[in-house]
């Protein structure tokens, strides 16, 4: 089965989201610190392209007058309370918040005056499990806000990529969007290679003859899987298509370009998902093939001892009928003669039927 927006464990591969909770983002004094810290990942200020520093919810408006800079602030499953703080630091509509709050959003990108809102959806394996996630992105000329919903995957790697590059980074948020985007992306692939590796052992025991309801079932679960990634990654071909041709007030032009080459990864991707789907139904059917040949085996091995079985049903059934004049009955050797004649019938019964293929 697939699991959906279900938070799972960070794994060791993740744990540098763990340095993340190391120090409180922002003051808190009612006792709620923690639940912050766990809610709010980073909030850092950028100017021309160069970390300013982590800074606090209530320092945002003041970074955001600034010139050149814009404020990249990452949240995971905020609760109303925090969201409506953000939406008021960083103008957001009410909207795209109200999306944020429900979740469980189709991937799409909307625009709201000066500012975007886009839902992304992550993917990877767990436990041999797809796992699906949200990511919900507000962009705006001087800002971007991520916020997480049931995803493991942490954006950490994302902000480090993007720090290393400050030409890059300079060009405002856009550039950290293209970067998040094509983050999750490239997850997909590693996603398809593990799907891939599952397919390939139900086909192995299909064509051993291993077959059974399970394995009919295990391929019915792929394939719903397939068709979960191939509705998260499909959609952002029109997202980036519109990227690259609007929306320039807050994508600056010379990021624009970049979101062609996410566009490329998501066809190759869909190309392996369409591949693949045509080989689970091609294994459907040869699997369906397989146990109907299989069920004709069996008939035919039946048919064929019910044939044997049928010669000394017929001449005992003729006995059976006590005629009073039967040459046979006063002959010393007729019992021994029958049951001969039978078995010897029924022997080059079983070894023209076993010619056949029959038996």
């Amino acid at each position: 089965m697939t699991a959906i927006l279900r938070p799972q464990p960070e794994t060791d591969e993740l744990d540098d989201t763990a340095a993340e909770f190391s120090k409180p983002v922002f003051n808190v004094d009612d006792g709620n610190s923690r639940a912050y810290q766990a809610m709010v990942m980073k909030c850092v200020a950028y100017t021309n392209g160069v970390r300013v520093g982590d800074i606090g919810i209530e320092q945002i408006s003041d970074f955001l007058a600034r010139d050149n800079t814009f404020v990249w602030l990452g949240l995971r499953e905020p609760n109303s309370a925090l969201l409506d703080k953000i939406q008021q630091e960083f103008g957001l509509h009410e909207l795209a918040v109200e999306d944020t709050r429900s979740a469980h959003q189709r991937p799409k990108l909307e625009g709201y005056g000066d500012s975007l809102f886009l839902v992304l959806q992550t993917a990877q394996i767990y436990r041999n499990v797809l796992q699906l996630g949200e990511t919900h992105v507000f962009v705006g000329q001087r800002f971007i806000v991520t916020v997480r919903h049931g995803s493991p995957l942490s954006f950490t790697r994302v902000r480090e990529r993007c720090e290393s590059m400050p030409s890059n980074l300079a060009k405002g948020p856009g550039f950290a969007l293209y970067a998040l985007m094509d983050f999750i992306v490239d997850n997909y692939m590693p996603v398809v290679d593990g799907l891939q590796e599952r397919f390939e052992r139900l086909e192995e025991d299909i064509f051993r003859n291993r077959f059974n309801q399970q394995t009919l079932e295990k391929l019915y679960d792929l394939k719903h899987e397939l068709l979960l990634l191939r509705g998260a990654s499909t959609p952002l071909l029109d997202i980036c298509n519109e990227l690259t041709r609007f929306h320039g007030g807050i994508i600056n032009e010379d990021i624009q370009f970049y979101y062609r080459d996410i566009s490329d990864h998501v066809k190759r991707i869909n190309q392996a998902i369409d591949g693949m789907r045509e080989m689970l139904t091609a294994a459907m059917q040869v699997h369906l093939a397989l146990v109907t040949v299989g069920q004709n085996e069996i008939v035919k091995r039946l048919a064929g001892w019910g044939a044997i079985l049928a010669l000394p049903t017929m001449v005992f059934s003729l006995y059976g009928m006590n005629f009073k004049n039967m040459p046979e009955l006063d002959w010393p050797y007729s019992y021994p003669t029958v049951v001969g004649g039978l078995i010897l019938a029924c022997a080059l019964l079983y070894g023209r039927l076993k010619k056949a293929g029959w038996l």
